[in-house]
């Protein structure tokens, strides 16, 4: 039934972060959550912060898996014979690991998950509510509540609970204030760990009741591996697609999903045309994005040219051209940006075009209309250098 619902903590096209094996380039975060739980420092409340697509939900299912298969000196009473336990060196579980089946099939008792869209609902009401356009854009108030029926009914076990808010910052008010509740009375033996996009939407007596884990942008090489562990084969276009999604797994997926090297290589092509623009080219690309259903590529046209004016700008000023991202990039970047007025112009278009087609989304204007106004806006600045 997931498969066929959006889920708002999983990249489409991607596995669910509870089925990724790996986490790659986050070792400074895994490192710092291992050694407060050997050092017996296990705070209640986690928040995992960072740029998207980067592993943030991929943590927080390994650090819950590690949680519910791990043995806990202070409850458990050590090693068979009263002796401390060895300290473990890896937030791992083994593929085989009951937690790791019972995670995999969704039915491990301890553990909780909070997300918009539906939850507190059966699978078919989930459907339904996708069906009718009534899935949740928020977490609302009745789901965090939930939270507390998850604790006193498992509690009884004695065995550690997890909870995990995926995505924290969608909480609405009314459920912000009920989570700050539970973490300033944190339940027994239950950790919670809040992913967070834009922290600084939470509440800030949530996030000083909160450890931090910051996750940083990937390094290319890191891109290309958590691509493949995805299961993305995107041949050629890997070094592209690892340039482009700014150190984003994530982003990276959706770019591929999307054609989104094809639509930035068509950005790029247009303004090699630049001061004189390719129109027959440039009205072809306005009606690809005005075509219906198309209203995931006008986003990311919208956000790719908006990308490539920052490129040019950044060139410009520091005088350094970025990895080509498509074939003939650095090329039209020097011929647009060979000095710091150049770099300069085309940050003042960036803003002026950026702020053009949010104000164009916001009213629905004609797609085509959106993408000819930037087209146009990037000649004028051309032919006034």
């Amino acid at each position: 039934m997931d498969r066929d619902i959006p889920l708002p903590d999983r990249v489409e096209g991607a596995p669910h972060p509870r089925e990724t094996a790996r986490l790659f380039g986050q070792d400074a975060a895994q490192g710092a959550f291992l050694q407060a739980f050997n050092a017996g420092r296990l705070h209640h409340g986690w928040l995992i912060h960072g740029p998207r697509g980067v592993g943030k939900s991929t943590l927080a299912w390994r650090i819950a898996r590690f949680l519910l298969a791990t043995p806990d000196p202070d409850a458990d009473g050590g090693g068979l014979f009263g002796d401390a336990l060895p300290a473990p060196d890896s937030l791992e579980i083994a593929e085989d690991h009951p937690v790791t089946r019972r995670v995999l099939a969704g039915s491990e008792p301890g553990l909780h998950l909070v997300r918009r869209g539906g939850q507190g609902t059966t699978d078919s009401d989930r459907q339904k509510n996708f069906e009718d356009g009534k899935f949740s854009r928020e977490i609302r108030v009745d789901e965090v509540r939930e939270l507390a029926d998850f604790v006193n009914l498992s509690a009884v076990d004695g065995g550690r609970r997890v909870v995990i808010i995926d995505a924290a910052d969608e909480m609405n008010t009314s459920a912000a204030n009920a989570l700050l509740k539970m973490l300033e009375e944190p339940p027994v033996r239950t950790t919670l760990l809040l992913v967070a996009h834009q922290p600084a939407r939470l509440l800030p007596t949530i996030r000083s009741r909160c450890r931090e884990l910051r996750l940083e942008r990937l390094s290319p090489d890191n891109v290309i591996a958590a691509l493949d562990q995805a299961g993305v084969d995107p041949g050629g276009q890997a070094p592209g697609l690892a340039e482009l999604s700014g150190g984003s797994a994530g982003e990276a997926v959706r770019l591929y999903n999307l054609d989104g090297l094809k639509i930035y290589a068509e950005i790029v092509g247009l303004a090699a045309s630049l001061p004189m623009l390719d129109r027959p080219r440039a009205i072809k690309l306005a009606e690809a994005a005005a075509q219906r259903g198309a209203e995931q590529k006008l986003d990311l046209l919208l956000t790719l040219v908006d990308m490539f004016l920052a490129r040019v700008a950044r060139a410009g000023a520091t005088g350094i051209l970025p990895p080509e991202a498509v074939a003939g990039e650095a090329e039209v970047i020097g011929k647009l940006a060979g000095s710091p007025v150049q770099a300069r112009a085309w940050a003042d278009c960036a803003q002026e075009v950026g702020a053009r087609a949010r104000h164009g989304r916001a009213v629905n204007l004609d797609p085509t209309a959106l993408v000819l106004d930037t087209v146009f806006k990037l000649q004028q600045t051309a032919t006034s250098l």
